[in-house]
């Protein structure tokens, strides 16, 4: 009896021994970090607003990882130029390849619907910026009001041409659900001033170089146009784009990035109405993660972003937001 207690005692100890090792191992698998893969599909590569958005993300995928003991990865997945067809394929192969949420800015809703939908049917929440897909399965939509972006524009450009005039509406690509709500925008709110007349909505390939050129054509076709309604401020990413002498011409536009802030500085265009495209991806991936790891839905479905108006009296305290928006 008594040689047996101490086998009794030593097979104890190595089980005590293997528990604590077994423990040990249990707690230290716990303590690393769960890594996601979020999939961020903007419309274009060329375009600083969605290069913004990418800054965005980045910065909430280390912000919320570092609070959540998470490793969040953002899979850039953005055609070169904008192309639904691609965007619903890099949708497609964000889900094959593991993706636990996708945030899109969608170029046409039409074409990217069914791809939104079947990543949500397989367990992948979708979230959309800048440009919605309505009638998809996504749980929540970031940007501005479209509608009332447009009738801001109209209402700023009214002012500054004293409610009388031509305007001109420069209007990007006739297929996205966001453009057409803000020409529709624009429509409306100049039904308050009898003494502006819209000579017509304007679409464009969304380049800074089509962009210009189609302001260009339309300005030697039409020399009455005495105002512009930019939804977006695509020409003005380029120098002399706006072949007038400031204040000619008046012009508020969408959008203020550093090579558009200089045309606030030149006179060209009193008012720039500022989107806040770097928390396009900022806000997306939280959402996102709110959605995946804390099981939390957002309060509306609609999460609305203000604009911001930016003229001479703060166009250089705005500027300063760059530096970190589109670091160099």
């Amino acid at each position: 009896m008594t040689k047996k207690i101490p086998r009794l005692l030593a097979r104890a100890l190595t089980a005590l021994a293997l528990t604590t090792a077994a423990l040990s191992t249990s707690a230290h698998a716990a303590e690393k970090p769960r890594t996601i893969t979020i999939g961020l599909v903007a419309k274009s590569q060329g375009n600083p607003v969605f290069q913004a958005a990418r800054i965005g993300a980045q910065d909430a995928a280390k912000e919320l990882g570092a609070k959540h003991n998470l490793t969040i990865k953002i899979d850039w997945r953005t055609p070169n130029e904008e192309d639904a067809q691609k965007q619903a394929e890099a949708i497609e192969q964000l889900v094959l390849n593991g993706a636990e949420g996708i945030a899109v800015a969608c170029s046409d809703a039409n074409k990217l619907t069914d791809a939104i939908n079947s990543a949500v049917k397989n367990g992948v929440p979708v979230a959309t910026f800048d440009s919605d897909a309505p009638a998809s399965k996504r749980f929540v939509t970031y940007g501005v009001d479209d509608t009332e972006c447009g009738k801001q524009t109209l209402d700023e450009l009214a002012k500054i041409m004293n409610g009388r005039g031509v305007v001109a509406i420069l209007a990007g690509n006739q297929n996205a659900p966001n453009l057409q709500k803000r020409v529709q925008g624009v429509r409306d709110a100049a039904k308050k001033y009898p003494g502006l007349t819209i000579r017509d909505a304007y679409h464009h390939k969304e380049t800074p170089q089509d962009a210009a050129a189609k302001v260009e054509q339309v300005m030697q076709a039409n020399p009455d146009i005495t105002g512009w309604a930019m939804i977006g401020g695509w020409p003005l990413f380029t120098e002399n784009a706006l072949k007038w002498q400031p204040g000619t011409v008046k012009c508020v536009a969408v959008d203020a990035l550093p090579a558009q802030l200089a045309y606030i500085r030149s006179g060209h265009v009193p008012v720039l109405l500022a989107q806040q495209c770097y928390e396009w991806g900022h806000k997306s991936v939280e959402h996102l993660i709110n959605k995946i790891v804390l099981k939390k839905d957002p309060v509306a479905v609609k999460d609305i972003s203000a604009l911001i108006p930016v003229t001479k009296d703060n166009v250089d305290a705005f500027a300063k937001n760059w530096d970190k928006w589109l670091p160099k």
